[in-house]
């Protein structure tokens, strides 16, 4: 097709809003431009699927994801947006719902909204619970009528607060697909009920995500980080500029054998890997002026605190495949081993054992390599999510859809692997509805994981109208509407999309058994 019948479907598309076409065809005049000047050996490991660049646009004029320093702006004001500091807690609401309208990112709208306890705790004085209540309530439901989409993300704890507690609380009545939520977690800090009220929002509504905040807080500086979109951590204040991710069952499949994996194909990959980051990077920081902006000038980011995010993916495709290759290995095969589960990832100990030499090879590799424009002049290894058009592969490091294991096992076979993962690492159990009669059981789990190394705990209940899918929100109702009359969130298309091509809803349910209660007080 044509440009202009690109054009054409979608302003005559009966199921877009105007917001939405507009953001398609700014899209499509992006893209028609010449693709940032890369290698032949770049295009063609893009054309055969082995490297993605996440479809962030030809030509980059904005990064991927942007962490605005929300507290300075509270504090100081804005010049360019011509508002004085904030005074009272209205004013705080006010002036962020004005900000995010001007904090682009890949999706055109913001990603951070920021930890937003924190923020708002200081304008507090002088109202009690019941007025908190109904000003954050509105907020909310303005942040999801005004920005419909759900990668945008709040952040809350580790600290016992009203702020906090009431934002839990509006999250569960209102079962909103966004905004996105992470509640950080810090087992010297939160106190146990305030952890239960997070694992129960869970049972009902499947947020918010529990990140693991001491974790977190080391791999950055003082300055502090944010958990944006999904589940992705970067640095406060900076952000990410641009994620181009590497398919490892594709890398797999061209090697020869596993030593020929270490030594040649997943170095060489890589290293093209990096070669597109740094053409995409330097586009947008050297051509694009974004950092020209107000942004940048009245600091609430930094040009030098952004990241390129080294994403991976189809982890398990390719352990099954290399354990494949080795002698007398004929049950371990890509093709049966959906048959025979126990064979291969996430249940054979060699297996996993192979999967985590990989993790930490790609961590060597990162941490090694400089790159132009990075946080202390590296990228962050980031296990990738999946996108809506991924076909037989499964994200990041997780356990393929359907074959998982029991609970435990399921965070036993994947803990390690957490620590390599700076910019963001993930799994989604899928638990039996069960757990609503028993929530105590879900918080326990969240525990386990947490102690166990993870840095972010997700979670599914079975049946439940709202599901995570690869990090983000969804109503399985809005899903099966969605080709009849379309959406008025953006992410309802890409989530319809994902449960054809990705199998999303074929997950396995897990009872959280009593006889796995020794791993919860490990």
């Amino acid at each position: 097709m044509t440009l202009q019948d690109n054009i054409e479907k979608i302003v005559t598309h009966p199921h877009l809003s105007p917001k939405q076409k507009s953001n398609y065809l700014a899209l499509e005049a992006e893209n028609s431009l010449p693709y940032v000047a890369v290698s032949e050996r770049i295009n063609n490991a893009m054309k055969q699927g082995i490297i993605c660049d996440m479809f962030e646009g030809h030509a980059p004029f904005k990064p991927r994801y942007v962490l605005p320093d929300y507290a300075k702006y509270l504090q100081q004001g804005s010049e360019y947006l011509e508002l004085s500091p904030a005074e009272d807690f209205d004013d705080a609401l006010n002036a962020l719902t004005i900000l995010y309208f001007h904090v682009p990112s890949v999706t055109n709208i913001p990603v951070y909204l920021g930890q937003l306890d924190t923020l708002l705790m200081p304008f507090t004085q002088g109202l009690d619970a019941e007025a908190i209540y109904r000003k954050l309530k509105r907020f909310w439901i303005l942040l999801d009528r005004t920005l419909p989409d759900a990668f945008m993300h709040v952040n809350i704890g580790p600290t016992d607060n009203i702020i906090c507690r009431t934002i839990l609380r509006i999250d569960a009545e209102l079962q909103q697909i966004a905004p996105n939520l992470t509640f950080m977690y810090d087992p010297a800090v939160t106190p146990d009920d305030l952890l239960f009220q997070a694992t129960s929002n869970i049972c009902q509504c499947g947020k918010p995500h529990i990140a693991n905040y001491p974790l977190h807080a080391d791999a950055f500086d003082a300055r502090g980080f944010g958990i944006v979109s999904c589940y992705n951590a970067l640095p406060l204040a900076g952000g990410a500029n641009t994620l181009v991710r590497v398919n490892l069952k594709e890398v797999a499949l061209n090697a020869n054998s596993i030593d020929d994996f270490f030594a040649q194909t997943l170095p060489y990959y890589s290293q093209l890997t990096f070669e597109l980051i740094e053409a995409r990077s330097a586009f947008l920081h050297q051509q694009s002026h974004f950092f020209d902006s107000f942004l940048v000038k009245e600091q609430l980011i930094d040009e030098s605190r952004f990241a390129p995010m080294f994403g991976i993916y189809g982890m398990a495709e390719a352990v099954n495949i290399l354990q494949a290759l080795l002698p007398n290995a004929a049950e371990i095969t890509t093709a049966n081993v959906a048959s025979k589960p126990n064979t291969g990832y996430g249940y054979n100990p060699d297996a996993n054992e192979l999967g985590l030499r990989i993790s930490a090879a790609l961590d060597n590799i990162v941490k090694s390599t400089p790159v132009t424009y990075g946080y202390n002049g590296r990228a962050l290894l980031h296990s990738q999510s999946g996108i809506s058009l991924d076909k037989n592969v499964t994200p990041g490091v997780r356990i393929p859809y359907g074959s998982e294991p029991d609970p435990i096992s399921h965070i036993q076979a994947l803990a390690k692997h957490h620590q390599y993962y700076t910019a963001g690492i993930s799994d989604i159990l899928t638990i039996d509805e069960t757990v609503k009669a028993n929530p105590q059981a879900m918080f326990q789990l969240c525990k386990g994981a947490l102690s166990s190394g993870f840095r972010e705990f997700s979670a599914n209940v079975a049946n439940n109208d709202l599901v995570r899918v690869t990090g983000y929100m969804v109503k399985r109702s809005d899903i099966e509407t969605f080709k009849q009359c379309g959406s008025r969130t953006n992410t309802t298309g890409l989530a319809a999309e994902a449960a054809i091509n990705t199998g999303i809803f074929q997950r396995q349910a897990r009872v959280i058994a009593h006889e796995q209660a020794p791993f919860i007080h490990e």
